[in-house]
């Protein structure tokens, strides 16, 4: 295991936090000469550090890792960033251990895909520039307040009449401005609302019918959620470092698409190597966010291919 910073390019801004860099953890897991790795960063909202993951993984018995698989996992720890770092490596390891890689593996053919480029949190006029400096970039994801989002949403409408808008309000709403903003929306052909209500106070969402669909973040941390969120939200936001890895972020996509709920596979912040093994996740995602390497001045190597908003599949060397 080993500790890691990545430098941000820019202040990552939402209406919970700033970061300019992040902690993370880079886990490695080895077996007859092949090795898998994987990136986690914990959940911080939860309260997880990279510090407390990597003691949490130490106190495991090697013997007890020698003999885990993806299932066994799922019942030694619970859903977070220890869970997923040990997860997501022993995919990569059981991968390369493999002729037919991970598409084999999970069963599911791992080709390109379309993220969504964040833009951080900041006055309308310097959001819309925000936007504007990206016109390669197709699908914004806006980081919204409760502090004049409608004149934010209209300032980057304006900028970037083409592309497609996703709001996260990261919790910071009422119910009050939900209701109020909602055919506002809509007129500006926002795709998705991401997390309008704070997690356990999103009783408003109940059964409604809203302009735009409604989309869980942390109002749904893992398969163990769904059922709770099933009547407030019209999709769910799956992401490794929430759901503790591969093996259950899959249960949740299956879930999802049986239950006709939108997929949106999204990030913590991370590299090339956290984003990876959500790639097999987001095929056939309704939503990507995965622009975690983008963010960063330097990535791990070999990275992610990213051009105009497309990741390309992992080079086997990098994951799976």
């Amino acid at each position: 295991m080993e500790l890691k910073e990545w430098r941000l390019k820019a202040p990552f801004i939402t209406a919970a936090e700033m970061i300019d860099a992040i902690q993370v953890l880079q886990v490695t897991v080895s077996q007859g000469g092949v090795s898998g790795r994987s990136e986690t960063m914990g959940v911080d909202y939860l309260n997880e550090t990279v510090e407390g993951l990597q003691a949490e993984l130490a106190a495991l018995d090697p013997a007890t890792i020698a003999e885990l698989d993806g299932e066994l996992l799922q019942n030694l720890l619970p859903p977070g960033g220890s869970r997923n770092g040990l997860d997501c490596a022993l995919w990569d390891l059981l991968a390369k251990q493999s002729v037919a890689g991970i598409s084999g593996l999970a069963g599911i053919a791992v080709e390109p895909v379309n993220t969504l480029f964040t833009l951080s949190l900041d006055e309308p006029e310097a959001m819309a520039r925000q936007a504007s400096a990206v016109p390669d970039l197709q699908r914004l994801k806006l980081k919204l307040n409760a502090d004049a989002p409608l004149e934010c949403l209209a300032a980057i409408r304006a900028a970037r009449p083409d592309a497609q808008l996703v709001i996260d309000a990261n919790g910071s709403w009422s119910a009050e401005l939900l209701m109020a903003v909602g055919d506002d929306l809509a007129r500006c052909r926002v795709a998705l609302l991401e997390q309008p209500l704070p997690r356990g106070a999103d009783q408003a969402l109940e059964h409604l019918q809203y302009p735009v669909p409604v989309c869980a973040d942390e109002s749904c941390q893992s398969s163990l959620e769904l059922e709770a969120a099933a009547d407030r939200y019209d999709a769910i936001n799956i992401k490794l470092d929430k759901c503790g890895g591969l093996t259950d972020a899959l249960k949740m996509r299956d879930w999802c698409r049986r239950y006709g709920k939108k997929v949106m596979v999204g990030n913590m912040l991370g590299s090339s190597l956290a984003m990876a093994p959500a790639l097999v996740v987001a095929q056939g995602a309704d939503f990507v966010d995965l622009d975690g390497p983008l963010w960063q001045h330097d990535d791990v190597a070999p990275p992610l291919s990213i051009v105009g908003g497309v990741i390309a599949p992992p080079d086997p060397e990098l994951w799976g």
